[in-house]
C-alpha cells in the first residue's frame, strides 16, 4: 500500500508550490506537483500602452528582476519591427549575464545548499582541518583556521541562542546528509560571504539601469546615456566600477563557488542515480552577439533534445503554433483542451478544488481532475524541462553552434572531476552542477560584452536608444510579437498582440510553468512530477531528497502564477491627490 506525503509549501522558493507524492518500499512512485497561486499580470496588460509593458510585467516576480522587461521589450520590439543600437544590445546582455551569476550563487548558497549541508554538524568542525580543506580547492584568501573559527562561534552563538531562523525547522542530523563537519563549516562560513557578495554584484544593474530590483529599460534601447566626460551619464569612472565588481564576481565564482559545487558534489555522486525525469530538453537560445538578433549567433544556443539523445537537435520556433501549445485539463482554467498558441491564450479562470484546509487536491490519489493554477505548456505535445541543464545539454550536443567547443570543454572538465560519464547529467546532480558550469561561462561573456561596449564608446558610438519607431502614428493597426528570453530558470517567453495602438492580448509563458506544470491531455507528467518518480527516500516523513530534487530546479512560482480576484473585481483603488 503506497503511503501518500505532502509538502506544502515547499520553502525556499519564490511563491507557493505544493506537492503531493505516493512513496513505496521507500521510492517515490508517483507526484503531483500544484501551484496554489493564480497569475492575473495578462490581464492587467490589456487596453495599455506596449511601450509600458515591460515595467509592469517585470512587476511579475521579485527575484527574476529583470528577465521579464527584458522578455517583453524583445516581444514589443518584435511586433513593431524595432532595432535597437548595438550599445544597447551590450549593456542588456551585461545585465542579463550578472542576474545568470546573481541569481545561480544566490540559488546554491541561500536556497539549495541546506539541502546538502547539515548546519549544526559544521559545530563539530576543527578549523585548522577546515582551513586545509579550502585551501586545497582554492586560493581564496579569507580560508584561515581563525577565520573559520570565527564563523563557527557565530554559528555556535546562533544555535544556543535558538536562532537558526529560517532553518530552524530543517531535518538537521537526517541520514541523506553526507559531508564532513569540516565541509559543513566550509559551506556555511560562504553561505555568510555570498549574502555580502550578491548586493554587491547587483550595483552594476544600478549603474546601467538605475536600480535593483526592477532596473529601468526602455522600448527601442536602454534608459541610460554615455557620455565618457560627463556627470550625469555613464562616464569613465562608472566605467571602471563595473570593471571591478565583474572582476570580484568572476573571483568569487571561480574562487568559492565552482570549488565548494566540486567539493560538496563528490561526496553526493549517488544522486546522479535520480531526478533526471523527462529526458527531454528546451532551450529558445541568448545572448545575441551580432546587431540582428539572429539565433545562430547566440552564444547559448537554441534547440530541443528528445529522450536524452544527445545526437540530434531539434529546431525551435515559437511563432508556429504546432510547437508551442499550452493545456488546461488539469489547470484551474476555461481554455480549450485543444491546446492554444500563446498568441491565442486566455487567462479565463474557474476554480473547481477543494476549499482550504483540505489534506489533499484529489481526494482519488490519481489526480485525474485540475489540481493547480499552471497551466501545462507543451512543444509539438511533449513535456519540456527547462533550465541550465538544458542549456549546457544543447550547448554539449549542438556541434555547429558557435560555442559548442567551449560549453563541451566546461562540461568535461566537471564530469572528468567528479569521474562520472555524460549520463550523469540526467539527474539531481547534473541540474546542480550545470549551474555551475553556467555561472563560469557568464562570467567569461560578461567580461567579453563588457570590452566590446567599452571599444564601441571609445570609437565615438555612444548610442543607446533608437526613437524611429517610438511614436504611435509609426506603428500598423495591428501587430503581434513573440519576445524570448533565457531566463536563469529557463525558457522564457512573452507573446503580445497589438491593435489601434494599445495591448490586445498578452501571454506569458515562464520557465517554472514549464517544469512545474500538471499533467496535460495525454496524462503525460510535468518535469517536477517526472524527476520525482523514482526518488529514494531514507526517512518518507523527512523528505530531504524530494527537496533536493525539486529545488535543483530552483522554482519561480511568482512567475508561473499570480493572484487576482476570481471575479475580475477591483480590489484596491490608490488615488494620487495634487
Amino acid at each position: 500500500m503506497a503511503e501518500r506525503i505532502v509538502v506544502d509549501p515547499i520553502t525556499r522558493i519564490e511563491g507557493h508550490l505544493r506537492i503531493e507524492a505516493k512513496v513505496e518500499d521507500g521510492k517515490i512512485i508517483d507526484a503531483a506537483s500544484a501551484g496554489t497561486m493564480i497569475r492575473g499580470l495578462e490581464l492587467i496588460l490589456r487596453e495599455r500602452d506596449p511601450r509600458d509593458a515591460w515595467a509592469l510585467i517585470q512587476r511579475i516576480c521579485g527575484v527574476c528582476t529583470t528577465v521579464h522587461a527584458l522578455t517583453s521589450l524583445r516581444a514589443v520590439e518584435d511586433a513593431l519591427d524595432i532595432r535597437i543600437p548595438r550599445n544597447a544590445e551590450l549593456i542588456r546582455n551585461i545585465m542579463h549575464c550578472v542576474i545568470y551569476i546573481h541569481d545561480h550563487v544566490v540559488h546554491f548558497y541561500h536556497l539549495h545548499a541546506a539541502d546538502w549541508v547539515d548546519i549544526p554538524n559544521a559545530l563539530k568542525a576543527d578549523p585548522v582541518a577546515t582551513a586545509a580543506l579550502a585551501q586545497s580547492i582554492s586560493k581564496w584568501p579569507k580560508s584561515t583556521a581563525g577565520y573559520f573559527r570565527d564563523v563557527q562561534n557565530k554559528l555556535k552563538a546562533f544555535v544556543d541562542g535558538g536562532q537558526l531562523g529560517i532553518f530552524a525547522n530543517a531535518y538537521w542530523g537526517h541520514p541523506a546528509y553526507k559531508l564532513p563537519a569540516e565541509a559543513n563549516l566550509m559551506a556555511v562560513a560562504h553561505y555568510l560571504e555570498a549574502l555580502d557578495w550578491q548586493k554587491n554584484v547587483v550595483k552594476i544593474h544600478t549603474i546601467f539601469g538605475g536600480k535593483n530590483p526592477h532596473p529601468n529599460y526602455v522600448v527601442g534601447g536602454m534608459a541610460c546615456s554615455i557620455d565618457i566626460n560627463g556627470d550625469n551619464a555613464i562616464n569613465i569612472e562608472r566605467l571602471n566600477m563595473v570593471s571591478r565588481l565583474i572582476d570580484e564576481a568572476t573571483e568569487f565564482v571561480n574562487q568559492v563557488y565552482i570549488p565548494d559545487l566540486l567539493a560538496i558534489a563528490s561526496f553526493y555522486k549517488d544522486t546522479a542515480a535520480y531526478g533526471g525525469g523527462l529526458g527531454n530538453y528546451m532551450c529558445y537560445g541568448d545572448l545575441p552577439t551580432t546587431h540582428i538578433r539572429d539565433s545562430a549567433s547566440f552564444l547559448f544556443p537554441q534547440g530541443v533534445i528528445l529522450d536524452r539523445n544527445l545526437n540530434e537537435v531539434y529546431d525551435v520556433d515559437p511563432r508556429d503554433p504546432a510547437q508551442i501549445a499550452e493545456f488546461t485539463d488539469h489547470s484551474w482554467y476555461e481554455n480549450s483542451k485543444n491546446g492554444l498558441h500563446p498568441w491565442d491564450g486566455e487567462t479565463a479562470i474557474k476554480y473547481t478544488g477543494p476549499k482550504p484546509p483540505y489534506d489533499t487536491l484529489d481526494p482519488t490519489g490519481n489526480f485525474e481532475g485540475k489540481y493547480s493554477w499552471l497551466k501545462s505548456p507543451r512543444w509539438k505535445e511533449k513535456p519540456m524541462e527547462v533550465g541550465p541543464l538544458a542549456r549546457m545539454l544543447v550547448g554539449y550536443a549542438k556541434k555547429n553552434a558557435p560555442t559548442h567547443d567551449l560549453i563541451k570543454e566546461e562540461v568535461d572538465k566537471v564530469l572528468a572531476h567528479l569521474a562520472v560519464g555524460p549520463e550523469a547529467l540526467f539527474s539531481t546532480l547534473g541540474r546542480t552542477a550545470a549551474r555551475g558550469i553556467e555561472s563560469r561561462l557568464a562570467a567569461v561573456w560578461l567580461r567579453q560584452f563588457f570590452n566590446e561596449l567599452v571599444a564601441n564608446v571609445k570609437s565615438g558610438d555612444q548610442s543607446t536608444f533608437n526613437q524611429d519607431k517610438w511614436e504611435p502614428k509609426t506603428w500598423p493597426a495591428e501587430a503581434k510579437g513573440v519576445g524570448l528570453t533565457e531566463a536563469p530558470r529557463g525558457a522564457l517567453g512573452h507573446w503580445v498582440q497589438i491593435k489601434n495602438g494599445r495591448i490586445f492580448n498578452y501571454q506569458c509563458v515562464v520557465p517554472s510553468t514549464w517544469n512545474a506544470s500538471p499533467k496535460d491531455h495525454k496524462q503525460q507528467h510535468g518535469a517536477y512530477e517526472a524527476s520525482l518518480i523514482g526518488t529514494p527516500l531514507a526517512k518518507p516523513e523527512e523528505p530531504l531528497e524530494l527537496l533536493r530534487t525539486i529545488h535543483s530546479f530552483d522554482p519561480c512560482l511568482a512567475c508561473a502564477a499570480h493572484l487576482t480576484d476570481s471575479e475580475n473585481r477591483e480590489i484596491t483603488s490608490v488615488k494620487v491627490l495634487g
